[in-house]
């Protein structure tokens, strides 16, 4: 592990509870953020909203 990392890891351990909770949300968001989106799933996200735009929509019940 590198220095960077261990010395990150010690300054969270000093954070308060809602400081570590707020790096948790920007980490999630950060590698989401950094989720390549695919050409096949742009696609079917694409196909998903036409079908809702033509009526074309299954609702489940419980």
């Amino acid at each position: 592990m590198s220095n960077d990392v261990q010395e990150i890891e010690q300054a969270i351990r000093t954070l308060p509870r809602r400081e570590i909770e707020q790096l948790r949300e920007w980490i999630e968001n950060f590698l989401e953020d950094q989720l390549e989106i695919t050409d096949e799933f742009k696609a079917s996200i694409d196909r998903g909203q036409q079908d809702i735009a033509e009526g074309n929509v299954r609702v489940r019940e419980p």
